[in-house]
């Protein structure tokens, strides 16, 4: 009895922590620049099974929302992603503006977001500009920080604190 009784309050905490986290929509994530060394690296698209089950409704419906106004040609918005992320990745490398940055981009839903650090907040926004220039991006969302030092405006590799 008593080992039933264990298991009822252990069971509950195991799936708890046992969830699966990450990048769980498969969200185009990469580095495009490593100019500006120490740059601290974003952790990237992390989500747990729990929030990712209550977002996969969000994303059906903000998904097909574009198509269905008019606004995008493919039927459902995050199709777009897979194949805009390395788009935007060589546009940023042929700039040429941004060879001593240390980029990351994730794209979701044509949403480009941008990570890492720039050397000045004239070269960052010039790169928010560049990269709504490339088909297909619909909105860039900046978290980039001038030089290295401080705390960046993103979460960072090895926090494991969910969004």
């Amino acid at each position: 009895m008593k080992a039933l009784a264990f298991a009822a309050l252990v069971m509950p905490a195991c799936g708890a922590f046992g969830q699966q986290v990450g990048n769980l929509f498969n969200d185009p994530f990469v580095q495009v620049t490593a100019g500006l060394p120490g740059c601290p690296v974003p952790r990237g698209p992390y989500i747990t099974e729990e929030k990712a089950r209550v977002q996969q409704h969000v994303r059906s419906q903000h998904g097909n929302s574009c198509y269905r106004s008019g606004r995008c040609r493919l039927p459902n918005s995050y199709l777009y992603d897979a194949e805009l992320v390395p788009r935007v990745q060589t546009f940023i490398r042929a700039d040429g503006r941004f060879n001593d940055t240390s980029l990351w981009i994730v794209g979701e839903r044509r949403i480009v977001t941008v990570m890492g650090c720039v050397r000045t907040q004239e070269q960052a926004i010039a790169l928010e500009r560049a990269i709504t220039l490339v088909d297909d991006v619909s909105n860039v969302i900046p978290y980039v920080m001038v030089g290295t030092q401080g705390a960046p405006p993103y979460k960072v590799v090895g926090d494991t604190q969910p969004d």
